[in-house]
């Protein structure tokens, strides 16, 4: 058999990456949860200006 050794570093970057991926997704959705984004309408721009 001819196994390739393993890259522990890259292994471990993979799991790291994971790890901080998780913890943003539910950073997101506790945000989300505070404080709802409106869905739906979006803001039109400026308008008219008056002078």
């Amino acid at each position: 058999m001819t196994d390739k050794p393993i890259d522990f570093a890259a292994e471990r970057d993979k799991r790291i990456h994971d790890l901080k991926e998780k913890r943003l997704n539910e950073v997101r959705e506790a945000f989300e949860r505070a404080l709802p984004l409106p869905k739906g309408k979006k803001p039109r721009g400026g308008g008219k200006k008056k002078r």
